[in-house]
């Protein structure tokens, strides 16, 4: 299910990390990935539409190019995933952030509109987590347990999980009802969650959608029952990340870099943004230098700052090769 992810992070990174005990990692940036180089001439506006996941990447990513680039204005607007290949299409953005791979359709309404597809550049690495509040008690669960919590189709094979004591967890908080946060369908988490955690089946009307990953923590840090899901980089000390087992017989596997990077960790994804690339004449400077930020040493560092994951220089490489950069 999520070998293209696994083999690539296991092929370009196998060496990148030593184990090192769960969420006491520091995570660095390789030194080998170079440092931006200010390149002249380059002025305009930049429209990004798109992933709510890469709301806060976007705006410091952003601030940063600003910098060197005084004359650069730079709109970003973050309501899903799904906005960003209508945007892209329409010309009214240049950068369409992703938390998910562009759909089969998504691609063929661009190339009907272009005559080529989008360009898919990889600009960091997430462990998509499930989130419960500090004073759970909890600390893992497997994936037929969450397709059994968050679903109503229970693909995975299990039963109804409505409250905490159906899920082990024991003490004051067994007896309550389970109160559930997700994203909402526009979004690329809830498509990617939907797809890997819930193996394609319906979420339960129980889950509280919210138009944001902000909210969905927020509203598992003020409700000691609650549970829900969303990029790693949203974490806060109100909620722990729960460490993730493909089935009942599998070790839990923490939401770590090391897990993320040799593809242990089940449901570790790419961030992508998606540009408008012609085949023969590539894209235009401003998105181009803008690209080569987020892949230089200061952009990567942005996304440890942002609490998500770096691209090690192998994926970084195969992304410019990608895109002629």
């Amino acid at each position: 299910m999520f070998v293209s992810i696994k083999k690539s992070l296991l092929t370009l990174a196998a060496s990148a990390f030593a184990a090192v005990p769960a969420f006491t990692q520091t995570v660095a940036v390789d030194s080998k990935i170079p440092a931006y180089t200010v390149t002249p001439g380059v002025s305009g506006n930049l429209n990004s539409i798109g992933s709510d996941t890469l709301a806060n990447l976007m705006t410091y990513w952003a601030e940063g190019f600003r910098q060197l680039y005084p004359n650069v204005n730079i709109q970003i607007e973050a309501k899903g995933s799904t906005t960003a290949p209508p945007a892209l299409i329409a010309g009214t953005s240049q950068i369409g952030p992703m938390s998910r791979p562009m759909k089969a359709e998504e691609v063929d309404a661009f190339e009907k509109k272009f005559g080529y597809k989008p360009t898919e550049v990889k600009v960091a690495i997430d462990a998509l987590a499930v989130f419960v509040n500090k004073d759970n008690p909890l600390n893992s669960l497997n994936l037929t347990q969450v397709d059994s919590i968050f679903s109503s189709t229970f693909k995975r094979g299990g039963l109804p999980i409505t409250k905490w004591a159906d899920a082990g967890v024991k003490g004051s908080i067994a007896s309550k009802s389970i109160s559930l946060f997700g994203r909402n369908s526009a979004s690329g988490t809830y498509g990617y969650f939907k797809e890997h955690a819930l193996a394609k089946g319906d979420y339960t009307t129980r889950v509280k959608e919210q138009p944001g990953s902000s909210a969905v923590v927020q509203g598992i840090a003020s409700d000691i029952g609650a549970i829900g899901y969303s990029g790693i980089g949203y974490a806060t000390s109100g909620v722990k990340a729960l460490a993730l087992a493909n089935d009942a017989k599998s070790k839990p596997i923490a939401a770590t870099y090391e897990n993320c990077l040799n593809g242990s960790y089940p449901i570790a994804r790419y961030l992508y943004v998606y540009i408008n690339a012609h085949p023969k004449r590539g894209v235009d400077k401003l998105t181009a230098e803008f690209i080569k930020y987020i892949h230089s040493k200061a952009g990567q560092e942005v996304v440890v700052k942002d609490g998500f994951f770096p691209l090690t220089p192998q994926i970084i490489d195969q992304s410019k090769s990608g895109i002629g950069l």
